[in-house]
């Protein structure tokens, strides 16, 4: 009798360990995770796209090694919201992040809230709880270094981190690479998946410059070409440092490695003097003169929801598993899918009550080609109306892409613009006026979306100086 009880539980153990499972991914399955984020890097900022000077042999590496996928988009134009679809797997619009963190007047008059909650679903606490260590190195901006009481990225999942444009001591930017190494190595060593950030400073304002990369563009005559080829160069270099490390350490192939930036490539609205400035985080470099930052035709900048400030490249490697040397002109990807592909390839649990806005891009990623997808893209900025001729693609405030169309608005709807972007990547023909039924199908999307979006920040996301100020208004 207790040999045959025994046998059957053999036989049920060894049928449950030969069963695949959808939600679990083996421990020895579980691939790194290294997240490339750059700082207002433009699409066209790549020699493999054909930059006319910028040489970037180390993230043409990833290109040449992996797949680069040119309809990548990012939920924002501007830093700090972008960098909140990629943490939650949200649009920034649900907790009220539709610009950059900056002061805590700005944050309110802006109706902001001072940092991003701890307490938000956060793609580095769910890969913990699947056991990963976790790590982010270089730009925070979740908050600022001008409020001191914001929450420090240890808060927000991280076993380890070195960051700048947050509370607390600022990391020297050119740092980020040596930290991340030694984080791998440390992993490593430990025989644990990892998860880690690299969120580099550049091509950011301040430009800070070193003789080595000044003298590397040496034949480019004019100094601001210069400046902005030396300080990509320069965060090429260090990318290559930390792709180098996984060589040595014989985990590349084991690595799903991600270069994406932000948003688009920031540019002076009117001509600006080539002059030094200084940043409380990064320090002293050269001001918004030197941006020569390119986006190969896409329309508008950095801070605009046409596809110049939102499409940024984004270049995938792993090898075995993501095809090599390819490009896919046609699959929609977006900032906001990062956190259910990362979990789902990481076999994370994510919490029944969590409705991610992103999908699973894994299958796109290992080579399964698509210009629609299942759930529509929603944007949300402030912007300025009517129409200013210094700016003229920053009157969006709100965007809708479903399928292969794109609708932008104004801020109360009295304008749009709409766009194939399958036919039309480059957003140059305008179909609004023909299809009006469309049109109003969109908006009326649109607008069932804002319906859902909070009126005002709520939680434990205001600094002392903010609780002190409203506490000191009128009745």
């Amino acid at each position: 009798m207790y040999r045959s009880h025994f046998l059957l539980l053999a036989l049920f153990g060894f049928l449950y360990a030969s069963t695949p499972s959808t939600t679990k991914v083996e421990a020895a399955e579980k691939p790194n995770l290294l997240f490339i984020f750059a700082d207002d890097w433009g699409w066209g900022d790549l020699s493999c796209h054909g930059h006319p000077y910028v040489k970037t042999p180390n993230i043409d590496r990833l290109a040449a090694e992996g797949t680069d996928f040119y309809r990548f988009t990012v939920a924002s134009g501007v830093c700090s919201p972008s960098r909140t679809a990629m943490m939650t797997g949200h649009f920034p619009a649900r907790y009220n992040i539709d610009g950059h963190f900056a002061s805590v007047t700005s944050n309110a008059k802006r109706n902001m809230p001072d940092w991003l909650s701890p307490q938000a679903p956060l793609l580095p606490r769910f890969l913990q709880q699947a056991g990963y260590r976790t790590a982010h190195y270089g730009k925070w901006h979740l908050s600022n270094n001008m409020i001191p009481d914001s929450p420090l990225p240890s808060e927000y999942g991280y076993d380890e981190y070195g960051a700048f444009n947050c509370a607390g001591q600022q990391m020297p930017y050119f740092e980020d690479a040596q930290h991340a190494i030694a984080f791998m190595k440390k992993s490593h060593r430990q025989q644990k998946p990892f998860f880690m950030n690299l969120w580099i400073h550049e091509p950011h304002t301040p430009f800070h410059t070193l003789p080595k990369y000044r003298w590397r563009f040496r034949e480019l005559k004019d100094e601001r070409d210069n400046i902005y080829a030396s300080v990509l160069s320069h965060a090429d270099d260090r990318i290559g440092e930390v792709l180098n490390a996984l060589d040595d350490l014989e985990i590349a192939d084991n690595t799903l490695v991600i270069f994406t930036s932000d948003n688009g490539p920031a540019r002076s609205a009117s001509p600006a003097e080539l002059e030094l400035k200084h940043d409380t985080a990064t320090g002293a470099g050269y001001g918004i003169a030197a941006a020569r930052g390119i986006t190969a035709g896409r329309k508008g900048y950095k801070a605009a929801l046409f596809e110049g400030g939102i499409g940024v490249p984004f270049l995938a490697r792993w090898p075995g598993k993501i095809a090599a040397g390819k490009v896919d002109e046609t699959s929609l990807i977006s900032a906001v899918d990062l956190l259910p592909t990362f979990c789902e390839l990481a076999g994370a649990s994510l919490p029944d009550d969590y409705q991610p806005d992103g999908v699973s891009q894994v299958n796109t990623l290992q080579g399964e080609k698509t210009s629609k997808r299942s759930k529509p893209l929603f944007w949300k900025m402030q912007s300025a109306w009517p129409i200013r001729k210094s700016k003229p693609y920053h009157w969006v405030s709100y965007a809708i892409v479903q399928k292969s169309w794109k609708l932008l608005v104004n801020h109360d709807a009295s304008y749009c613009e709409l766009y194939d972007l399958v036919a039309d990547p480059y957003e140059k023909t305008d179909l609004s006026a023909g299809n009006p039924d469309l049109v109003a199908k969109l908006q009326d999307q649109l607008e069932e979306w804002k319906a859902t979006l909070p009126k005002h920040p709520s939680g434990d996301v205001f600094s002392a100086e903010r609780k002190q100020a409203s506490a000191q208004e009128p009745n």
